[in-house]
């Protein structure tokens, strides 16, 4: 019996393999078990994989052209509405930064970055290391709002993105006086820089907590008439008080962290104190009544020392007089300019105006 011996199979093409290859990678994602069971080894999660890290183990060019990169992905692979997005970024990332001061020094200073780009409807996603990138390249210059603008264009264009927001939050120092003592105390204001780009207009702004002492007039005066009529001594109530005042700038001069807390104090002199001994916990007590406010009366003391200001466009004042009579707040906002005008609100804004000490 003769038999005929069949020719051995060429070797397959390495386009022949990789079609394989990719194949067997398909099985994997989609029945791991079924890979499992045919025993690919490597590519459903046999023995042979190491376990150990290698730490010796360099990305050459090479090997990071072949990693996968999801979010620079085709528009199929967007889930749910192929919509724009406004804001996609990273928020609360920390690091310290100089911040220049009026006086022409520096202060380093922890800050919480949040940066954001706007997504068109067909791009699946972001590179939100870009940002935090674009960052550190500017992080050891002297900071201020004028500085942001460069990082945010740095990453704007690195992101190939038509719109971008960059906020800065920090607490900024200044040292107080006291009222009659004459000691020194610092006092620490919530402090945030933003600058944006949105639809080719562009906006810088300071927002700043601006923390104050409400003694209530009503209270005073149904007070001051127990005295006068029954020799009855009676105490009206007052209570710490906070105002976010948020301010778009005109860029006609330079306006100062250091010249912001000043309008507020020009408005309202009653700032809460740091350092206090007897003379002054007396001085602050004649103060509060030399000056007794309704949130009413904050607000539109503060939007005159704005709106006076050549250095501020556009300007919202939000406060809270978080009361000692009532279990609730007395609360008001008061805006100027489109900039920060809104019809509806935060729903937190109110509980976020409160002093962390």
């Amino acid at each position: 019996m003769n038999m005929i011996a069949k020719p051995s199979a060429p070797a397959p093409s390495k386009e022949e393999a990789e079609a394989a290859l990719d194949l067997l990678r398909r099985l994997v994602r989609k029945d791991p078990a079924r890979a499992a069971a045919l025993g690919v080894p490597g590519l459903a999660g046999g023995d042979d994989l190491s376990r150990d890290y290698p730490a010796g183990f360099r990305a050459d060019a090479a090997y990071k052209a072949t990693l996968p990169d999801l979010q620079n992905g085709p528009s199929s692979s967007i889930k749910g509405a192929h919509a724009g997005i406004q804001h996609v970024g990273i928020s609360n990332f920390h690091l310290p930064l100089a911040i220049r001061t009026r006086g022409g020094a520096t202060q380093m200073l922890e800050a919480s970055v949040t940066g954001s780009v706007s997504l068109e409807a067909t791009k699946k996603g972001i590179n939100m290391s870009r940002i935090m990138r674009s960052f550190y390249a500017h992080a050891d210059a002297p900071f201020d709002i004028e500085a942001m603008q460069a990082v945010l264009a740095s990453y704007r264009a690195d992101l190939e993105s038509f719109d971008a927001r960059l906020q800065l939050r920090f607490r900024y120092p200044m040292s107080m006086p006291s009222l009659r003592s004459g000691l020194q105390g610092w006092q620490y204001y919530d402090v945030a820089f933003e600058t944006a780009e949105t639809a080719g207009e562009a906006l810088k702004a300071i927002h700043l907590d601006y923390v104050y002492s409400s003694t209530c007039p009503c209270s005073l005066e149904l007070s001051e008439h127990a005295r006068r009529t029954r020799g009855q001594i009676a105490t009206p109530h007052s209570q710490r008080s906070v105002a976010r005042i948020s301010v778009a700038l005109t860029g006609d001069g330079t306006l100062w962290i250091e010249d912001l807390v000043e309008l507020c104090r020009g408005a309202i002199p009653t700032e809460t104190q740091v350092m206090v001994k007897r003379e002054d916990e007396q001085a602050f007590a004649e103060l509060n009544g030399a000056n007794p406010i309704f949130v009413e009366d904050a607000v539109r003391l503060l939007a005159g020392a704005l709106g006076g200001d050549a250095r501020i466009a556009d300007f919202r004042v939000a406060a809270s007089h978080q009361e000692s009579l009532h279990s609730h707040d007395a609360v008001s906002v008061l805006s100027h300019g489109p900039a920060f005008a809104a019809t509806g609100l935060d729903p937190h804004l109110f509980d976020s105006l409160i002093h962390r000490g």
